[in-house]
Parts: structure tokens; C-alpha cells; sequence
């Protein structure tokens, strides 16, 4: 490559830094445009720097490694720093990104950074890897604690517990919470999987309800209901709605 390729370190752990800023000094065809110890941070700096290649680490505060990726409009190349297991790290070989697993030595560093050169080439091949990252991680059913989502260059933290309903809003859904409403990239069918099924519920396919927010239940037919929730807002239920709710309640 004639340029050097600019890179940016995220990781929360300045040790984890400091190694791989020591393995690139024998790279001087890389130079390292930024560091950074959090996600809020590394988004700001990406946008700004336009970096070709990001060391990523996975667990880090306020936003992980997969809701930062999920934040970026155009993403760099990615090899990831993590301390996952070996189970979770197959999913990354299989959709073609490299990653660390730490702690890792400068023979694996060299490895996976000749990788990510010839990434570099294929664009279209870079940005599949990331949307098949993403949407891995999204296939995992783990109950979500909180919701980040970019609203221009603002970045809020929803914790589920705060979410009072979610509506479906074509490809997005409209996510109604203490903090406000909010527009997400996600599908109905993520947001039932991955919320806990004892506080929230699936009422009508056009809504999901927290059930600490209900007032109460009210027919308003021979076989329709609607739910009142405490700031009085009314959404309909379903027949199969009803019997998952009266099976939660």
C-alpha cells in the first residue's frame, strides 16, 4: 500500500493499549491517529479521523465493542482485541474478521494485521463481515439491559427497565421510554427475543408492553381489549397477545 493506513486503538484497559501501540512501531507502513478508552470517545474520533483499520476491543463501559459497530455509518476494518472464550470468538472466523484473543503475541499480532491489509482492498467484502458480525450478535439470545441509539451526534443509553412501550415502525421500531421516544434500526421480532419475557410482552404484533407500565386491562368488545397504560395511553390487544399477558401477569 503507497499510504499509511491510519488506525485508531479502543480499549478501556491502557495496558491493552500501550501492547498493541509497541507492536505497531514495527509498522511504519501503520500510523495510529488516535487511542481511545471507551466507545462514546472511539465513535466521535472515527467519525472525525476517518481511520482504514480500528483495534477494537468487545467489553468495555457505557457501550460495548458490538453497540459501538452498530453506531457507525461507514465502519473501518476491524481486528478485535477481546477476552472472549474460544466458543464466542468462532463466530468472528466464520464471517471473515479477524480478532486477538488476549492475551495474544506479536506473531499473532503480525498474523492478523497481514489479514487486515488485504481487506483493505475489498470494501464490499469489509462491510459484509461487519453486517454479518452484527447480525450474529443479534441472533444471540441474551436478554438486553439497556438500548444505545445515535440520533445525529447525540448517543442515549435507554436501560430496558425505563422502556414503557415499543411500536413497530416499518423497518424500525419507535421505542417509548422515560427518557423519550426514540428511533431504532431493529425488528419487532429482535426486541421479543431479547427482552426479558417476565417484564415485557408482545401484545399486538404492532406492540410490545413493559408490564410494570399497565394500569389496567379494559374489554372494550366481546373479544377485544386494550391495555391502559399509567400515563393513560391506550394500545389494543390481540387474542394471542391476551393469553401471553395473562400468562406473564
Amino acid at each position: 500500500m503507497s499510504t499509511k493506513i491510519k488506525t485508531i486503538i479502543i480499549d478501556d484497559e491502557k495496558l491493552a493499549r500501550e501492547i498493541t501501540k509497541s507492536y505497531l512501531k514495527k509498522h511504519p507502513e501503520v500510523e495510529i491517529v488516535a487511542e481511545c478508552s471507551n466507545g462514546f470517545d472511539a465513535i466521535k474520533k472515527i467519525n472525525e479521523l476517518k481511520p482504514d483499520l480500528i483495534f477494537l476491543d468487545i467489553q468495555m463501559p457505557k457501550i460495548n465493542g458490538f453497540e459501538m459497530l452498530e453506531l457507525l455509518e461507514d465502519p473501518p476494518a476491524i481486528i478485535f482485541t477481546t477476552a472472549y472464550d474460544q466458543y464466542a470468538i468462532k463466530a468472528f472466523e466464520v464471517n471473515a474478521v479477524d480478532y486477538l484473543l488476549k492475551p495474544f503475541s506479536e506473531e499473532r499480532f503480525n498474523d492478523a494485521l497481514k489479514r487486515s491489509f488485504s481487506k483493505l482492498e475489498d470494501k464490499f467484502e469489509q462491510n459484509s463481515a461487519i453486517q454479518n458480525i452484527i447480525q450474529h450478535n443479534d441472533e444471540k439470545i441474551e436478554f438486553l439491559e439497556r438500548v444505545v441509539i445515535k440520533d445525529g451526534n447525540k448517543i442515549s443509553i435507554i436501560p430496558v427497565e425505563s422502556i414503557k412501550w415499543i411500536e413497530a415502525q416499518d423497518d424500525y421500531v419507535m421505542i417509548n421510554s422515560e427518557q423519550g421516544r426514540f428511533l431504532k434500526k431493529k425488528t419487532m421480532k429482535y426486541f421479543e427475543n431479547h427482552l426479558d419475557e417476565n417484564m415485557f410482552v408482545r401484545i399486538h404484533r404492532s406492540y410490545i408492553i413493559n408490564v410494570d407500565f399497565i394500569q389496567h386491562l379494559e374489554q372494550t368488545g366481546k373479544e377485544s381489549y386494550h391495555i391502559i397504560l399509567k400515563n393513560g395511553k391506550e394500545l389494543p390487544v390481540s387474542k394471542s397477545g391476551l393469553a401471553k399477558l395473562k400468562s406473564t401477569l
